[in-house]
């Protein structure tokens, strides 16, 4: 854990050595476990060759990607205590040192609690920020500052813009109100075929409720809705029939399926009753 501590807060990347070496023998081998977690977040441009990050042409990744890897990492409660951490005390060779985190942002910004600053001549000066504010979390990463005030300048910016701009907001009730629209419309409607069971549908439950939104632009949120034109007996219970997709300003931000929540009556003589009954109206 003190190769770990020292790895997390002071940049050290003779702890990087160390910790790739204990995991895997080699900092090939750890180079190689990387890219295979990195294939897992499907991070499609990143890729590693060193657990350090010294500048080499094949290590690389983006911003974003550095961001979703962050969210990922900060999911390990150890990790987020260490990276949330100001100064500690380590031993080594039995002897105490005290340690500080080279972040910049920690006890001096309201609501930061990581994450990792960066340097190399390439990549400049580098910081990835995580912060909570009245309940939003958000990750900032500033990459290729030319000086460690611009880049703690620019970090700044970013957060108090997101806080200034942004809202969570909670689309549970306009979901639900245009889906009870769609279902109105959807269920006396659809085509039933060698059925008379009237059908019931549901959406799936929210996998998430709310959504950070730019300020007082809920009016941009819109649904789509997407499900089988005809049912039949073959559908069972709870199979899914289609999805409704929840759109902000024309980009998706979620979709949720339609499911079908009672059993239709297969091949009855109702269906057929009703079918011969329906044609002999229409002929006369």
């Amino acid at each position: 854990m003190t190769h770990f501590t020292g790895l997390c807060c002071v940049h050290g990347n003779d702890c990087a050595v160390a910790i790739a070496e204990h995991i895997s023998g080699s900092i090939e081998n750890f180079a190689t476990l990387m890219n295979q977690k990195a294939h897992e977040l499907n991070l499609k441009h990143t890729h590693f060759v060193t657990p350090h990050g010294l500048d080499d042409d094949n290590h690389y990744t983006t911003a974003y990607e550095l961001a979703i890897l962050t969210d990922y990492a900060l999911k390990n409660e150890k990790f987020k205590e260490i990276v949330s951490t100001k100064t500690t005390t380590i031993s080594i060779n039995g002897y105490p040192r005290t340690i500080s985190n080279t972040n910049e942002l920690l006890g001096n910004l309201n609501g930061v609690y990581g994450v990792k600053t960066g340097f190399t001549f390439n990549a400049g000066r580098c910081l990835v920020s995580c912060c909570n504010q009245n309940g939003m979390d958000i990750i900032v990463v500033v990459l290729g500052a030319d000086t460690k005030n611009q880049r703690t300048r620019d970090s700044i910016n970013v957060i108090h813009y997101i806080y200034d701009n942004f809202e969570y907001v909670d689309i549970t009730n306009y979901v639900q109100e245009s889906f009870a629209k769609y279902k109105s419309y959807y269920e006396p409607n659809v085509h039933l075929y060698k059925t008379t069971t009237f059908p019931k549908i549901e959406l799936a439950k929210l996998k998430d409720n709310s959504f950070p939104l730019k300020s007082n632009t809920s009016h941009l949120l819109n649904t789509k809705f997407y499900c089988l034109s005809s049912l039949s007996g073959k559908l069972k219970s709870h199979d899914k029939i289609g999805s409704m997709a929840l759109y902000y300003d024309d980009k998706i931000l979620c979709s949720v399926d339609i499911i079908l929540t009672n059993q239709l009556d297969h091949n009855s003589w109702h269906y057929y009753f009703w079918k011969i009954f329906k044609e002999y109206r229409q002929n006369f």
